[in-house]
């Protein structure tokens, strides 16, 4: 990938050295109390936490769930549940997770259960469950876009990645559980049926108030995240997003474009990732983007995971990156919330992590599109955007 001239390295050192989390904080939105969790040790704490304090019920959705510390913390805390009577379904995402059954075997000796999203390979494979979410009781809920795997309840450092957590209590839970009792029923021995799937992914949404929720996934035509976003983009004047994978259609691309023109826009991406090709599918678009002036930094302290969009006086927070396999392959699910003090903290927010955040000015940008870099974005650009994309939709065509 792009080569970093010693004086960004340097840079990119005293950021990781300075950089903390910012300090978790509440927001009460109607009949809604929404708590943030930035820090790993916080995201943790607070999913355990709801576990343990379950009476009734516990439903957990996470697309990676990993053999480690993190991993038997979470999975020992379930089988505790289930052990003292509380009814105890996860489902895991096949491609994602780690977790065999072998490893999962004291949740279901206690009782609990765990499915597979996609237990087997299949043309349906590649599409993917990415949603993250525990429900207790049916009245409190976790979600956002952590797994469960050390590096997402670690420190800021060059293998944790940086991630947020929402705490919600209020009617909304109503909608996330309706929604994980579609997913349970999609899940299992016999994959999922993807027929049922595309009518829910176009046409479910879920409302209380100032709080919808939306979901994305493989559909003919826009699914109803995807379909919100759009339209938010094509009125908003004011745009500001941390988002882990960066690389929209074009049409998307277009819009925020043309929203940097009429108004501003502020973008935190990734300098550090699993996937390189994810950064250079981002990079790719940085001179159209830079055009139509657009403000755009790349977050240096640490793997960025987060996923965050504000526009104007709503809020988008959950599971979906701003890519074309979030916007329209991937199982996703995000709260939309229109509230224009909670959109305010989130633009805090996201000032703390341009703080520790690279500039990408043009003439940065200008020094670093050698022709040999703007090869290896356009490569990347083109296995993430295309193939990937294209590959998928193909094996799995939607009548």
């Amino acid at each position: 990938m792009p080569f970093l001239p010693d004086s960004v390295e340097s840079e990119a050192g005293k950021a990781v050295a300075h950089f903390a989390d910012p300090a978790g904080f509440e927001a009460v939105v109607g009949e809604h109390r929404l708590t943030f969790y930035p820090s790993g040790a916080d995201r943790r704490e607070a999913l355990l936490a709801l576990i343990r304090g379950a009476r009734r019920s516990l439903a957990l959705v996470f697309y990676i769930f990993a053999e480690d510390a993190a991993g038997r913390a979470v999975r020992d805390a379930l089988a505790e549940a289930a052990a003292r009577g509380v009814r105890v379904t996860l489902i895991i995402d096949r491609f994602g997770s780690a977790a065999s059954a072998a490893f999962l075997a004291p949740l279901v000796q206690a009782g609990g259960r765990f499915l597979c999203f996609s237990p087997r390979w299949s043309q349906a494979y590649l599409i993917r469950n990415h949603q993250k979410m525990a429900i207790a009781d049916d009245r409190q809920a976790i979600f956002g876009g952590f797994n469960i795997a050390e590096d997402y309840f670690a420190p800021p450092g060059p293998e944790a990645w940086t991630d947020l957590a929402i705490g919600l209590e209020g009617p909304a839970v109503a909608g996330l559980t309706e929604w994980f009792g579609k997913l349970a029923a999609w899940s299992g021995d016999d994959g999922p049926n993807f027929g049922e799937i595309r009518r829910a992914v176009k046409r479910w949404d879920w409302s209380d108030g100032r709080l919808r929720w939306l979901v994305g996934g493989p559909t003919r035509g826009l699914s109803t995240w995807a379909r919100c976003v759009r339209e938010d983009l094509t009125t908003g004047r004011r745009l500001d997003m941390i988002m882990a994978y960066f690389s929209p259609s074009r049409r998307a691309l277009t819009r925020i474009g043309a929203l940097a023109r009429r108004g501003e826009a502020r973008l935190v991406l990734a300098a550090k990732s699993d996937n390189t090709a994810t950064i250079g599918a981002a990079r790719a678009l940085y001179g159209y983007l830079l055009k139509r002036g657009a403000r755009l930094f790349e977050f240096q302290p640490a793997k960025l995971h987060t996923k965050l969009i504000v526009l104007d006086d709503t809020v988008y927070i959950g599971s979906a990156n701003f890519d074309v396999r979030s916007l329209y392959l991937n199982l996703e699910i995000m709260l939309r919330v229109e509230d224009a003090a909670l959109a305010e903290r989130m633009r805090g927010f996201v000032a703390h992590h341009i703080a520790a955040s690279e500039a990408i000015t043009p003439a940065l940008h200008a020094t670093r599109a050698t022709p040999l870099n703007r090869f290896r974005w356009w490569l990347g650009w083109v296995l993430v955007t295309v193939i990937d994309y294209t590959v998928t939709r193909r094996l799995n065509p939607v009548p």
